[in-house]
């Protein structure tokens, strides 16, 4: 069966697909009003199911790939919730220290999925961390539902500071350069966001349709930003023209681009919201942007 895009769906249901991942209606409320999109025999939960995420097709990366070496770690966080655990990758057989990437998850957690990105980055020559913020509840229970319902009761002051340990502890690893990157999806892209805010030392961060901070803590981001931006996406790039301003008036290094007609969630490639060539596109422009800023 051909694998379904965003134009097999209808844009009421996509944008009621995203209030359900974002947790503004639950289970029951987004299969309700989805009833309504159900025809041709399809039901509302086949609908669901079928706009859900897909981790096995998508994997670009295998979890044993000889090119790569991974390991879980755990490190101390005393500012949040005591201990942070994550996925840490890099590259076989490599001399010497190297540029670090943090990858920050969606709103589940450390599924899949932010593994294979995970893996992906590793490939292309860096140290790479992906910490998982549902640890303090057990880590990422292999189900997005249970995923998601879990991180509603995270402490949000808690998982911003591990996120901030997890990116100070990779920076000071032994094997790194000191040169730092931070990519994230969605939740995660709000961190990057979050982090290019705190972090003075930060050397680049990539947002991808992430919340934006407050307009007046522009002025703290030093590092040089590549916002990524899906066209269709109303509930994050509502946000963005006042930041802009902001981080015009404050000189900071920025690029953004988005994507015409694409979803939020156009580079996750495990979902029909998946854009095909607006992520290979996004990606390429990751890639360059760190190597330019993390092994210059």
């Amino acid at each position: 069966m051909p694998r379904k895009t965003a134009q097999d769906f209808d844009q009421e249901l996509l944008i009621l697909f995203d209030a359900y991942v974002h947790g503004v209606v639950d289970r029951r409320g987004f299969l309700e009003k989805a009833q309504k999109f159900a025809v041709g025999g399809m039901t509302a939960v086949g609908l669901l199911a079928a706009l859900s995420p897909d981790f096995a097709s998508a994997q670009q990366v295998a979890k044993d790939d000889k090119r790569i070496v991974t390991s879980s770690v755990e490190l101390p966080s005393p500012a949040g919730y005591g201990t942070v655990k994550g996925y840490l990758v890099r590259p076989a057989g490599t001399q010497g220290k190297l540029p670090t990437v943090l990858v920050v998850h969606e709103n589940r957690g450390l599924n899949p999925h932010i593994e294979d990105i995970a893996r992906r980055l590793a490939l292309e020559g860096y140290l790479v961390f992906a910490p998982d913020a549902l640890a303090p509840l057990g880590g990422y229970p292999g189900d997005e539902d249970k995923a998601r319902t879990l991180f509603a009761t995270l402490d949000q002051k808690k998982t911003a500071e591990d996120f901030v340990a997890s990116a100070q502890w990779l920076q000071s690893h032994p094997d790194a350069t000191g040169k730092l990157g931070v990519v994230g999806f969605c939740y995660g892209g709000g961190v990057a966001h979050a982090l290019a805010v705190r972090l003075p030392n930060l050397s680049a961060a990539v947002p991808f349709y992430g919340n934006h901070p407050a307009a007046e803590d522009a002025a703290k981001v030093k590092a040089p930003l590549l916002i990524h931006f899906a066209g269709v996406d109303e509930r994050i790039n509502a946000a963005w023209p006042a930041y802009e301003a902001a981080l015009k008036a404050a000189g900071v290094r920025y690029t953004a681009h988005q994507y015409a007609g694409t979803q939020h969630g156009f580079n996750n490639d495990t979902t029909p919201r998946f854009d095909a060539a607006a992520a290979k596109l996004a990606w390429e422009r990751t890639l360059a942007f760190f190597s330019q800023t993390l092994k210059a």
